[in-house]
């Protein structure tokens, strides 16, 4: 019974991708509103295909490097329309700034709005819990208390390596341009963290509905089912990031939209919009650790591997060897991405995140809408180095175990040995 409620939601998610593979394959012309929602609902769908199978992964590959790989896949969308628009800026300049803008909306939506909704989310949820009559829930890993989400002492390898990353992210803005040599740094930095990560112990992961459906399968046939369902819903979101990116494009264009903000909003909100449904289905279960770990590894994931693949891919769009330039709006709003993501490390370095935290996040992303003037943007941006110093003199003492558990084994073990109960 349980097998075949799951194939039925499988066929569903399948269902609703159906008609933007139909229109893309058939080379059907719409116009861009339908674009939008055709080609918008096939990427959302696709969050319920890689939250299966990536959970579904953790019963053959540790936990740490199934996160990161689940983090990765459920931003597939994302990476797939920034890599479009910089690929098309190499021969379109006009694509660059949207290159641009929808990498530093991506990464700080991320922060501003993805954080904060997987914190209020186990909030509420630990709330529901100790309201009811059962304190049975489906899935619960103890990383949820009433005033903050903790993470495990594991996750300090992510935040070391968002460190090193953050660091270098600010370095971009003082040449105005990506260029091969930052592929280089950040892509290598992305393949050590992958290393790294895989080295860590396998545990059995707790899985529920349709991923632990895929999990009990025999181990031949798990090895190729979650496999293919990886494959089918990167085949969809590949097929429908170019339609998706255009649709958005030419609806803000009708409605008289700023292009450019339409491009750093709307479209990395839809397109983050599988990884956010994911991290919150696993805050609502009480997986704190779980949602905001995710989180992280995007992060990293987006601060390294998609930061990096940008030159690459405007080089192979016939742009200059160089590298994409960026003018001077697009590296104030790097230089603001960049501050906030150091503030978001200072935050978790202590491996708790607390309301107050959220809050903080929230408010300061939120400020910004109202003010796009330059030396507003500039302003915020020293306003969120200035925050993260204030929180690292407070967690100065997390600041060495990080690295100690990122790059050194027998050290991370000492520092297990010595984490405090919470």
């Amino acid at each position: 019974m349980r097998a075949t409620g799951s194939i039925t939601k499988i066929g569903i998610a399948l269902a609703v991708a159906l008609p933007a593979m139909v229109v893309r394959i058939a080379g059907i012309s719409i116009a861009p509103e339908l674009e939008v929602l055709v080609f918008g609902a096939a990427v959302v769908s696709t969050a319920f295909l890689l939250a299966w199978a990536a959970e579904a992964a953790q019963v053959d590959i540790s936990g740490s490097l199934a996160t990161a790989l689940l983090a990765l896949i459920a931003v597939l969308p994302e990476y797939a329309v920034d890599l479009y628009f910089s690929y098309s800026a190499g021969h379109d300049p006009k694509s660059a700034q949207y290159a641009a803008a929808n990498m530093t909306g991506s990464n700080r939506l991320l922060i501003g709005i993805g954080w904060p909704l997987v914190a209020f989310v186990a909030f509420a949820a630990w709330k529901r819990r100790q309201a009811s009559d059962s304190a049975a829930v489906a899935s619960d890993d103890g990383s949820v208390t009433a005033s903050h989400v903790q993470l495990p002492a594991v996750r300090r390898i992510d935040l070391a390596f968002l460190a090193i990353a953050c660091v270098y992210a600010f370095v971009i803005p003082l040449t105005h341009t990506l260029a091969w040599y930052d592929s280089v740094v950040l892509l290598g930095l992305f393949a050590l963290y992958i290393w790294r990560l895989s080295r860590e112990e396998h545990s059995e992961p707790e899985l529920v509905g349709v991923s632990a459906t895929l999990g009990n399968l025999p181990t031949r046939q798990r090895r190729a089912v979650v496999p293919l369902l990886f494959l089918t819903a990167a085949a969809i979101v590949l097929a429908a990031a170019e339609p998706f990116a255009n649709g958005l494009v030419g609806s803000g264009a009708r409605l008289g939209v700023d292009q450019f903000l339409l491009v750093q909003w709307l479209a990395p909100l839809a397109s983050e919009a599988p990884e956010l449904i994911v991290v919150c289905l696993f805050a609502w279960r009480l997986r704190g650790g779980d949602a905001l770990g995710t989180l992280l590894s995007s992060k990293i994931n987006q601060w390294t591997l998609l930061v990096g693949s940008i030159p690459i891919a405007y080089l192979a769009g016939g742009g200059s060897g160089h590298g994409l330039h960026l003018d001077g709006r697009q590296t104030e709003e790097f230089l603001l991405t960049s501050a906030q993501a150091l503030l978001a490390l200072m935050v978790l370095i202590d491996l708790r995140f607390s309301r107050r935290d959220a809050t903080l996040l929230l408010a300061l992303f939120l400020l910004q809408f109202p003010f796009p003037e330059t030396s507003v943007r500039l302003a915020f941006s020293v306003a969120y180095v200035a925050a993260a110093i204030w929180v690292g003199a407070r967690h100065r003492h997390a600041i060495r175990p990080a690295f100690a558990t990122a790059f050194s084994r027998g050290e991370r073990d000492a520092v297990a040995r010595r984490e405090p109960v919470r």
